[in-house]
């Protein structure tokens, strides 16, 4: 009868051990399904949801820093052709992005409009000195008139600039290299970011990703238009993905990701690189793969955005990206920090540039399961171009086109130790939670099973054995 009881209770327990097996393989997907409606639930940008609490306010502080590139030798060049030789200096920090979406609208069509306005206050705790700062720098006004005055006119261009007292180097504050100062040249305000402060970025119009969740945040217009009016190419006119914010959740590795970004009139793609851990939570580290501004040989798709064939050496020129089309004219070259993966010439035509991946590279860390966007590093550079003249006196010496560096701006933002713990509590340690769970549940189960199932053999083979003796 004791025997019969024992095998009687490891069969219950075997099943108990079955059941609790059942029970944690059914919380896999089960599990699976409480985290992903959980998620799709917060990352719709919709009032109430934690997407839009972050998304519609100022949130996290956003970093503007600039590295000038102070020349040393400036009459070398003019009066001998000698390269520039530069010397690095800053950073000189900017607090942006400090102030909450506009004019936000819902439209019937999923989207939500909203104008992102722009401001500058500057930090001088983060800052190498004031904005008082004196650099020596190229004449933006020299340059500018330079790239846009036809070659036989130049003769009216030289007397503009020995009236003006102008030459191919100036000497400028931060501050108004930055934001504007009057030119004697031109007779106008001009600088690298003016107009800046108590302007906009957009109208943008995003999808809020409730009837279709993997398009949230995903642009549908800007400026009133769902492609660019700047390459006159329809690939190089396409607006991609989001804003770089934030993207659809549950990112995979394999897949990039696209956005647009409104400061180099294009959209790009990123490729993930590595996982890493940012305040305790995983992250996906993407990055500009080194083909986003490759020139046209090494990458066809960026044909479309070579417009100039003298200052881009027949479109083989890789690593700078000419904005004039969609800066009113403006001769500005977008390139990575330090011509970050740009061509050898780029790097030698001036004495003081030095590319370093770690320091230069543009990446975003991506949290998976949300796809919000927790950190990231924007890194491009201004540059602009002069050339040889033979009427023009500053430029007489020059032998050749060169895109000179004027400064290089990071932009960053991190999320801070208080909503890195909120994210982890609120999102992470549940999913962690349930993981173990399920995991405890299935190996409690499957222990309990096995161990019941060998002891009911080991028994009932005793009882067995008895009886045949018996």
């Amino acid at each position: 009868m004791g025997c019969c009881n024992r095998r009687c209770g490891l069969i219950a327990g075997a099943v108990l051990g079955a059941l609790l097996a059942i029970l944690g393989g059914i919380l896999f997907p089960v599990g699976d399904i409480i985290i992903q409606g959980t998620v799709e639930k917060e990352v719709i940008l919709e009032p109430g949801t934690t997407a839009y609490e972050n998304w519609s306010a100022a949130g996290t502080k956003v970093y503007r820093q600039f590295w000038f590139f102070d020349v040393t030798n400036p009459q070398e060049v003019i009066q001998h052709g000698a390269k520039p030789v530069v010397k690095e200096k800053g950073p000189y920090t900017y607090i942006t992005r400090y102030l909450a979406k506009e004019n936000i609208t819902f439209n019937p069509n999923d989207t939500v409009s909203f104008l992102l306005p722009q401001g500058a206050i500057f930090e001088p705790s983060m800052s190498v000195g004031p904005e008082e700062d004196i650099i020596s720098s190229l004449n933006l006004a020299v340059a500018g008139a330079y790239s846009l005055i036809p070659e036989p006119i130049h003769t009216l261009l030289e007397t503009m600039i020995k009236s003006s007292n102008s030459s191919l180097f100036q000497s400028r504050t931060v501050r108004e290299l930055l934001w504007g100062y009057t030119d004697p040249l031109l007779k106008e305000t001009v600088g690298l970011f003016a107009p800046y402060n108590d302007t906009f970025d957009g109208t943008y119009n995003v999808f809020t990703g409730k009837d279709d969740i993997s398009k949230v945040g995903t642009i549908d217009s800007w400026r009133g238009a769902g492609s660019l009016k700047f390459w006159n190419d329809r690939y190089c006119d396409m607006i991609n993905g989001t804003d770089a914010s934030s993207f659809p959740p549950f990112v995979e590795k394999k897949k990039p990701l696209f956005f647009f970004s409104s400061d180099i009139c294009r959209s790009v793609s990123a490729s993930y690189e590595k996982t890493v851990d940012l305040k305790g939570i995983e992250v996906y580290r993407y990055t500009l793969l080194p083909s986003t501004l490759a020139s046209p040989l090494d990458n066809p798709d960026n044909k479309c955005f070579c417009k100039n064939m003298k200052t881009t050496k027949n479109c083989t020129l890789a690593g700078v990206l000419d904005l004039s089309s969609c800066q009113a004219g403006r001769p500005i070259f977008i390139s990575l920090a330090h011509f970050l993966h740009g061509s050898k010439s780029l790097q030698e035509d001036v004495v003081g540039i030095s590319p370093n991946e770690e320091h230069h590279q543009t990446f975003l860390n991506i949290e998976p399961t949300t796809g919000f966007t927790l950190s990231f590093a924007k890194r491009i550079q201004v540059n602009m171009m002069y050339g040889p003249s033979n009427v023009i006196t500053v430029l007489k010496q020059v032998k050749d086109y060169t895109i000179f560096p004027v400064a290089w701006m990071n932009e960053t933002a991190e999320l801070d130790d208080e909503t890195a713990d909120l994210f982890k509590k609120e999102l992470i340690s549940r999913i962690q939670m349930l993981e173990t769970i399920r995991h405890v549940l299935l190996g409690t189960g499957v222990a309990i099973f096995v161990l019941c199932l060998i002891a009911y053999c080991v028994v009932k083979r005793r009882h067995d054995k008895s009886k045949h003796v018996a």
